[in-house]
């Protein structure tokens, strides 16, 4: 494993030896900050897929609607700051760098601010909690390509890049959910009289919609997670445990997908979250709770397609409709993020490691062919065995 700690170059699925890291890297996705940035990005995202500006500005328009800006950055600075104060309380001396992959700062400025304050040996968390390519594989892609870039990656001062674990099922991440399925089934009961949750209200679980191809490499193959691969399995264990915790076992819900982007001939996740609202009133209902389980924050995929076209759709069928928040910077989550720092500074023990479901905990260390991207095949990639 190039590019690791010594700890972790052996490649263990759990890091279980303490390292003492210089900082933490928070990588993001990146998002335009203006109307003129919005093109340059998306060029960015869709890199080396032959995609004409004239297709993205069928993209662009999602942007645009709210001035070109994707709230995405402004997340991550508050974000950040939510991480130093958290690390502050607690007396934990890491500073936090913050890169994104497309769009400033971008992962090589960080790597460059790391350089020039002496920092070789960073832990970085990815804003994305699931296991897919574009969740998890294409972040450490781009550690390397960042590491290739800016040089760094090689001398007797070369920077090393470990990656905290996928923190789907970490409770830190998992409780806004349980507090937003409760607060967001009680604003139904109270604004719609004599509402029988066990028949008149479905919870909608809503996640990015990805290739199928790609849903069935996620996650290590041995594990056999069958259609949907990881990913799909991650939020169903995920949402069973929101509703049971959230005291709402006896309302019905489902794992709808959204912000496909493929062409019609290209089999995605489904079904999509508008569909599945048209067919509500059919089946009973009158009130819907939408929640953004795949979502670590508020950027454009939750305000556009969410609170404008699902919660457009909702009203056009006559249902009550209710968006809980995502986990932003709720204080579980921020706690949460530091208790996974905490695991690999300390070496904790995967056996004393909190998760909320079956699946984990998650691997510190992404295991072979993991989270393949079908149509490229595989890049070097750090924080995971070969290929």
């Amino acid at each position: 494993m190039p590019g690791a700690t010594s700890a972790a170059q052996q490649g263990p699925a759990h890091v279980e030896e303490p390292v003492a890291y210089d900082a933490i890297l928070l990588a993001g996705f990146g998002g335009p900050e203006g109307q003129d940035d919005v093109i340059p990005f998306l060029r960015n995202v869709t890199s080396g897929r032959g995609i004409p500006d004239e297709r993205l500005e069928e993209v662009a328009h999602h942007y645009r609607h709210f001035g070109g800006i994707s709230p995405i950055n402004e997340q991550n600075r508050r974000l950040k700051a939510a991480l130093e104060a958290e690390l502050a309380s607690r007396g934990i001396d890491l500073p936090v760098l913050w890169g994104n992959r497309n769009w400033d700062p971008y992962l090589n400025d960080a790597l460059d601010e790391a350089k020039a304050a002496g920092h070789t040996k960073l832990l970085a968390i990815a804003t994305s909690a699931y296991s897919s390519y574009s969740s998890c594989r294409q972040y450490r892609e781009d550690f390397a390509d960042a590491l290739a870039d800016t040089g760094l990656g090689d001398g007797d001062h070369a920077i090393q890049i470990d990656k905290v674990r996928q923190f789907f099922d970490h409770p830190g991440f998992v409780q806004p959910f349980i507090e937003g399925v409760q607060d967001g089934i009680a604003q139904l009961e109270a604004s719609v009289s004599g509402l029988d949750r066990t028949t008149q209200v479905e919870v909608l679980f809503a996640t990015h919609s990805i290739p199928s191809t790609d849903a069935a490499k996620s996650g290590p193959a041995e594990r056999g997670f069958g259609e949907g691969g990881a990913y799909a399995a991650q939020h169903r264990a995920v949402a069973e445990v929101v509703m049971r915790e959230a005291g709402a076992g006896d309302v019905p819900w489902q794992l709808v997908y959204q912000s496909r982007s493929g062409p019609p001939s290209m089999p995605w996740l489904e079904p999509d979250v508008n569909d599945a609202i048209e067919a509500l009133p059919a089946a009973g209902r009158k009130a819907v709770v939408i929640v953004p389980l795949g979502f670590v924050s508020d950027h454009m995929e939750v305000m556009w397609d969410l609170d404008n076209e699902a919660l457009e759709t909702a009203e056009q069928h006559g249902l009550a409709a209710v968006r809980v928040p995502t986990p932003g910077t709720h204080p579980a989550y921020v706690a949460g993020l530091v208790d996974l720092v905490l695991e690999r500074v300390n070496g904790t023990p995967a056996s004393e490691r909190p998760a909320v479901t079956s699946l984990g905990p998650w691997y510190d260390v992404c295991r072979p062919g993991c989270c393949e991207n079908v149509r490229l095949g595989f890049r070097p990639a750090l924080a995971g065995i070969a290929p």
